[in-house]
């Protein structure tokens, strides 16, 4: 059994209404040092597999027909050994 962490963002060239509402909201709490920030979106996902790559290419599958819109987002994928 594996657990794939898949973070998926919009990607740098979409504008993050979000993100910028949290910035601003950040900057009037007086973080003035941070300098952007991009929201996300975290899924974790228990995938039963024989080898991490094959639970890696279930993650990437789920992620390109369901998980992230490839148009507007990016998504990284991380496997790890759930025993």
């Amino acid at each position: 059994m594996y657990k794939a962490i898949v973070n998926v963002t919009l990607r740098k060239s979409i504008l993050d209404p979000k993100g910028k509402a949290a910035h601003h909201a950040l900057k009037n709490l007086g973080l003035t040092d941070v300098r952007d920030v991009r929201i996300g979106k975290l899924i974790e996902l228990d995938i039963n597999a024989s080898s991490e790559s094959d639970a890696k290419k279930v993650a990437e599958s789920a992620c390109k027909q369901l998980l992230a819109n490839e148009v507007m987002e990016d998504f990284s994928i991380e496997i790890t050994n759930k025993n």
